[in-house]
C-alpha cells in the first residue's frame, strides 16, 4: 500500500505578501498565442518561461547583476488564482521573500489587465559560472533583497518527498516523455519550463483541477539531459495529482497539482 503525504508544513497555503519595504522589480508584456492552451489560458510552462525572463531582466537592473548569471531552480510554486488569457497584458512584479548567502526565494506576481492573477515563488540557488558550485552572493547584490524580507537564514526543505510509485501500483499511469533538441538550454540541461509542458500533458486528463484556483508545485531533483529516456508516472489521489519525471526508475523531478 502506498501512503501519500502533502506539503502543508513546508509551503504556506498563501504565498508571502508583497513587502511594504523596498520596491519590487516590474516589467510586462502581452500574452502571446503560443503561451496559451486550447481554451486560450496561459499555460504552466509559459508561466515558467515568464519567471526566467523577468529573472534575467531583473539581473540587468541591479548592482552586480552581471556577476550573478548562474542560477538553478530547486522548486517553483505556481498559484493560479484566476486564469490569465490570450491578449491580456500582464504586469510582473518580482521581489525576494527569503534568502541566505547562496540561495533565495523569489516571489513573482503576474497580474493581467483583465483580472487574471497568478502568484509564484521559486527557490533559486546561485552558482559560480566557472566553478559550477553554489556561490556566495555579493553584499551589493544582496542589499535590496535583505531590505525586502526579514527571512535572512533561509534553509532548503523538500516538500514533495514521496518516491515514484511502482509501475504496477493501483491507479498509476506511465507514459513516455520524449525530449527534443529544443528542450536543452545553455547549461546543457532540459530547461525548467519544459517539465511544466509535461505537467500540462497529464493535466489535460484532469480538467477539474484547472476549473478553479489551483496550485502546482515542482521540485527539481536531478537535471534531465539530451538523450535521457524519460517517463512520466502520474497518480491521482482525491483532489491531488502527483507526477514524477523518471529515468531508469530514478526520480529527476516531482510535481503536485491541487486545488486551492
Amino acid at each position: 500500500m502506498v501512503t501519500w503525504h502533502y506539503p502543508t508544513m513546508v509551503i504556506p497555503s498563501v504565498l508571502p505578501e508583497r513587502p511594504t519595504a523596498g520596491t519590487p522589480f516590474e516589467t510586462g508584456w502581452p500574452v502571446r498565442l503560443a503561451d496559451t492552451d486550447g481554451n486560450q489560458r496561459l499555460r504552466l510552462d509559459a508561466i515558467a518561461r515568464y519567471l526566467q525572463d523577468i529573472g534575467f531582466e531583473h539581473l540587468d537592473a541591479v548592482e552586480d547583476g552581471d556577476t550573478h548569471r548562474g542560477w538553478v531552480v530547486r522548486r517553483t510554486v505556481i498559484d493560479v488564482l484566476k486564469p490569465i488569457e490570450f491578449g491580456e497584458r500582464v504586469t510582473l512584479r518580482r521581489w525576494c521573500s527569503g534568502l541566505s548567502t547562496r540561495w533565495c526565494n523569489m516571489r513573482v506576481q503576474i497580474a493581467g489587465d483583465r483580472g487574471g492573477l497568478v502568484e509564484t515563488e521559486a527557490f533559486l540557488i546561485h552558482f559560480g559560472t566557472e566553478s559550477g558550485l553554489p556561490a556566495r552572493m555579493s553584499d551589493r547584490f544582496m542589499a535590496p533583497m535583505l531590505a525586502s524580507t526579514s527571512e535572512h537564514r533561509l534553509r532548503w526543505k523538500a516538500a514533495l518527498t514521496d518516491p515514484a510509485p511502482p509501475l504496477d501500483a493501483p491507479g498509476v499511469r506511465v507514459r513516455p516523455f520524449p525530449l527534443r533538441i529544443t528542450d536543452i538550454d545553455m547549461l546543457d540541461h532540459v530547461n525548467n519550463s519544459v517539465y511544466l509542458s509535461g505537467v500540462e500533458e497529464v493535466l489535460a486528463e484532469h480538467d477539474d483541477l484547472k476549473s478553479g484556483p489551483h496550485r502546482a508545485i515542482i521540485e527539481y531533483v536531478k537535471p534531465l539531459k539530451s538523450g535521457d529516456d524519460v517517463e512520466l508516472s502520474a497518480h491521482r489521489t482525491g483532489t491531488a495529482l502527483d507526477i514524477w519525471f523518471t529515468v531508469a526508475d530514478e526520480t529527476h523531478a516531482a510535481t503536485r497539482v491541487m486545488p486551492l
